[in-house]
């Protein structure tokens, strides 16, 4: 078998090195994460540093739902907020390196309401300036720099909705960008059912993607809307909030809120690429995704990272002992020769012919 001289070696563990690195810089790190599945204060003790409900919102008794509307005549509105803002740019490179996922379950009881909305918005000093009594009870003057994916239980021709059960995505204005019919999946938003929707942003393909199912369903493999959109651009390195907000239109709909996850994820800035089209519809290999197995996907992302490092650190050790010590030792080790004296001696062998056959012709 050959033996690599000390060159070889060296280019090996060099490659071996590199491979590694590009290993770990293929692992979205998670950022910030939050996981609500039970609203009870005393099961979430961290609830009022991280989070800050508004207008009507408010933990029912049995701690089980957020009410963001109240079961009363007149208009109202309510909003949870997460109070820890993230960027989508980063301020060093000028590159976006910040993609999110988030999943919530609600449930709209039927009503001429708005019905409910995820928003995304710069922070800002006053949340007052932010929400109010317009539409999902967005205020009228907020700064037009916000996204907002609608759930929309009502119709109105004054924003161009399409029906009384769409889901849109609006873009500085609640004329939505981009719209799909709910019904087509055989699905009612104010039915009073507990439903469950899945919103992706990716910040390298740059695209906004909505999914929606019954509440306990898989994760639906064919999103309702794709739109292109690049967060990144809207915001650059300002900070930004997200929140869950609604208002009833002055009806009697209540909309509730049972669970909410959301996860910030960076990945290094060499994999970011614009797609050629962005108009053009991505394809991703994207398993589903459940809100239960969150946990196990956070405990696994942590262990593929904790054995990379492991590894990393055997080869950084392994790549100094040979260049400390290896070079010493590149001459193949020989056995030992030592020459043998062998001795021959004659032996003679005498065969008995007195059994043999007696030639009768003789």
């Amino acid at each position: 078998m050959a033996i690599l001289n000390l060159n070889q070696r060296y280019y090996f563990l060099f490659f071996s090195f590199s491979l590694i690195l590009h290993f770990l810089t293929l692992i979205a790190y998670p950022i910030s994460s939050f996981l609500l599945q039970d609203f009870n204060l005393d099961k979430n003790p961290n609830f009022d540093s991280d989070f800050i409900l508004l207008g009507d919102a408010h933990i029912t008794k049995n701690g089980n739902f957020i009410n963001l509307t109240s079961l009363s005549s007149g208009s109202n509105s309510g909003q949870i907020v997460y109070k820890k803002p993230f960027k989508f740019l980063d301020s060093k490179s000028s590159k976006p390196t910040i993609s999110f996922s988030t999943d919530f379950t609600f449930t709209i009881t039927p009503g001429n309401g708005d019905g409910i909305a995820f928003v995304i918005f710069p922070k800002s000093d006053e949340l007052s300036q932010v929400f109010g009594h317009g539409y999902f009870g967005v205020s009228d003057s907020i700064d037009h720099k916000f996204v907002a994916v609608e759930f929309d239980t009502r119709k109105d021709d004054n924003v161009a909705d399409l029906n009384g059960n769409h889901v849109g995505i609006d873009v500085g204005s609640f004329v939505s960008s981009d719209t799909s019919d709910v019904s087509s999946i055989g699905l009612l938003l104010d039915g009073g059912e507990p439903l469950e929707s899945w919103i992706d942003y990716e910040a390298s393909s740059k695209r906004l993607e909505v999914r929606l199912a019954e509440s306990g369903a898989e994760k639906p493999e064919k999103p309702l809307i794709s739109y292109a959109i690049d967060l990144s651009k809207m915001w650059g390195d300002k900070e930004i909030l997200v929140a869950i907000s609604s208002s009833n239109g002055n009806s009697l709909q209540v909309s509730s809120l049972s669970s909410w996850g959301f996860r910030i994820r960076t990945v290094s800035s060499s994999l970011h690429s614009v797609p050629l089209d962005p108009e053009a519809p991505q394809v991703h290999e994207e398993q589903p995704v459940q809100r239960k197995k969150n946990s196990f996907l956070n405990i696994l992302g942590t262990l593929i990272f904790a054995t990379g490092c492991g590894t990393l650190v055997a080869f950084v050790a392994l790549f100094f002992w040979v260049v400390l010590y290896g070079r010493h030792s590149n001459v193949a080790l020989e056995l030992p020769m030592n020459t043998m004296e062998f001795k021959y001696e004659k032996v003679n062998v005498t065969i008995d012919n007195h059994n043999a056959p007696v030639d009768a012709t003789s």
